[in-house]
């Protein structure tokens, strides 16, 4: 008897496994037309995720600024370096004047650059429109509740690795850009102007 549940225990074990390929079949066979990173940047992604509990933390990078690096020396180092490496400051949205402005109360500081390399920008827009929602690439300053000061910006691995692959020139564009972002935010937070 107890052979006879475990041949049947083992039937629906095989069963299940052959549906369970059948399904992954199609997924198996996409993953493989991805870029070769794919895989890591998805694991690296799920990570993160996991980590914090948070989507949006999986998807960003932080950088901690120094101590006694003030947001008026980012600010001046942010906009040095990215003049210095050629990508353009297209726009500042200094947010947390515009909450005290419409609240009336202080507000720790927020702010927002906006930068872009306008010809790397065209050709993404020229690979795929939803690009655009991507542009122009940030970095935030953000002052934590304790007063520590940080950096933010959208890790374009996702963009770069996370699907079939782009074109290899639009990809080494890509890369500069994210390169010179990361160079930035490591420099203004280390006090380089």
């Amino acid at each position: 008897m107890i052979k006879n549940i475990l041949a049947a225990i083992g039937t629906v074990v095989l069963i299940l496994v052959a549906i369970v390929a059948v399904k992954l079949s199609p997924v198996m066979e996409k993953l493989d037309s991805f870029e070769d990173k794919a895989v890591a940047t998805y694991s690296g992604f799920a990570e993160k995720l996991f980590e914090s509990g948070s989507a949006v933390e999986a998807m960003v990078i932080k950088i901690k600024v120094e101590e006694g690096i003030s947001a008026k020396d980012l600010d001046t180092s942010i906009l040095s370096i990215a003049n210095e490496l050629n990508i353009k400051n297209v726009g500042e949205l200094p947010l947390s004047k515009q909450v005290e402005a419409m609240s009336g109360k202080p507000f720790r500081h927020v702010k927002i650059y906006l930068l872009c390399n306008a010809m790397t920008a065209a050709s993404m827009l020229d690979y795929n429109d939803s690009f655009s929602a991507f542009l122009p690439c940030r970095i935030s300053v953000v002052e934590d509740k304790q007063g520590q000061l940080w950096m933010y910006a959208m890790n374009m691995d996702l963009m770069i690795s996370g699907g079939v692959p782009i074109p290899p020139a639009l990809k080494k564009e890509a890369l500069v850009v994210q390169n010179t972002l990361d160079e930035i935010m490591q420099r203004a937070a280390e006090g380089d102007f």
